[in-house]
């Protein structure tokens, strides 16, 4: 029996913003969310207090504000050098209804000397595609330090990092995933950090609305960011439907709307076979929907850094077209 009332731990006052009560609940202000995640950073938290924090967060659905919040507690833990890269790409969703065309975009264009840093969380959930599963056979870097992040950098334009390389404590959040039954509001978190502070963040967000509410995020920490609902909620355009690009730059948000690239939807694949990307890079092998998915993506790619949407689908196809007459490794 306790009969002195113990002092309550510091980030309970947290949990009780979030959790007490359809009136007396609310979301974090910004300043509230960056010293909650630095407590969450720096290990001063209990289990119990990170499953609920998660949890009420992820029933809520977390703001802008708290998305910077957030971020700005990360980012001066990071220990990153300076380095210069050109696109920020998250890749956290996996794909389930189509291959990865993706990380050929990506290729491409660092083929044509365009910096990109790829990071993931690994496979967190069943029945998916992911692009940690695919780097050797595609011959992505995959960097377990920012040492060989530059490195790779500096030789192929093109590197991939696991987030528990570089931010643990977050990645040990996304392995809560099949503990908690749900994915946490840090599969959201990981796609607005830009670790590197590139020229231009991309970013997937799925689930209607929340891509408005990341654009405002990435614009108050001061990013050029753009944002699509991706398919299968990674950075790859479907061309069987209309992409919307919600876009800031320096304080300000613009908003296109891309058509459709096909008149008709393509069937969807019977199985995932990852051999034809390699058979596609190399001009072996044909797939309509691919071929779409690819220039598309390369293009809203260019369209964050700085071309219109014209002469980013001229440029996609040119250095698409070009991609195996660079030094670049072959698949």
């Amino acid at each position: 029996m306790n009969l002195i009332t113990p002092a309550e731990h510091p980030f309970a006052q947290f949990v009780r913003i979030l959790g007490k009560g359809k009136r007396g609940a609310r979301g974090l202000t910004r300043e509230e969310a960056r010293e909650a995640m630095g407590l969450l950073l720096d290990g001063k938290v209990e289990d119990t207090q990170l499953g609920a924090f998660l949890m009420l967060l992820r029933h809520k659905e977390e703001s802008a504000e708290e998305l910077a919040g957030f971020t700005e507690a990360i980012r001066p833990r990071l220990a990153a050098p300076d380095i210069q890269v050109d696109l920020d790409w998250p890749s956290y969703a996996g794909k389930k209804r189509h291959l990865p065309w993706y990380l050929l975009a990506a290729k491409a264009l660092a083929a044509s000397g365009v910096r990109i840093f790829m990071h993931g969380g690994g496979a967190h959930t069943a029945g998916r595609m992911y692009t940690e599963q695919l780097l050797e056979q595609l011959d992505i870097s995959c960097c377990d330090g920012w040492q060989a992040v530059e490195t790779a950098l500096d030789k192929h334009n093109l590197a991939y990092s696991y987030l528990g390389n570089w931010m643990p404590a977050l990645q040990r959040m996304i392995d809560l995933r099949n503990t908690l039954g749900l994915r946490s509001p840090i599969h959201s978190l990981a796609r607005v950090i830009n670790p590197l502070g590139a020229r231009c963040g991309l970013q997937s967000i799925f689930h209607p609305g929340y891509q408005a509410v990341h654009r405002e995020a990435s614009g108050l920490l001061g990013d050029h960011a753009i944002v699509i609902k991706g398919e299968g909620g990674e950075i790859e355009v479907n061309p069987d439907g209309a992409c919307h690009l919600y876009g800031t730059l320096n304080g300000e948000n613009w908003d296109e709307e891309w058509p459709a690239l096909s008149a008709q939807r393509h069937v969807k694949p019977e199985r995932l076979d990852p051999a034809v990307l390699g058979a596609f890079w190399r001009g072996e092998h044909d797939d309509p929907y691919g071929r779409l998915a690819v220039i598309a993506t390369m293009a809203v790619a260019l369209r964050g850094l700085g071309l219109a949407r014209e002469a980013a689908f001229q440029q996609a196809q040119q250095r698409w077209d070009a991609r195996l007459q660079s030094n670049q490794p072959i698949i």
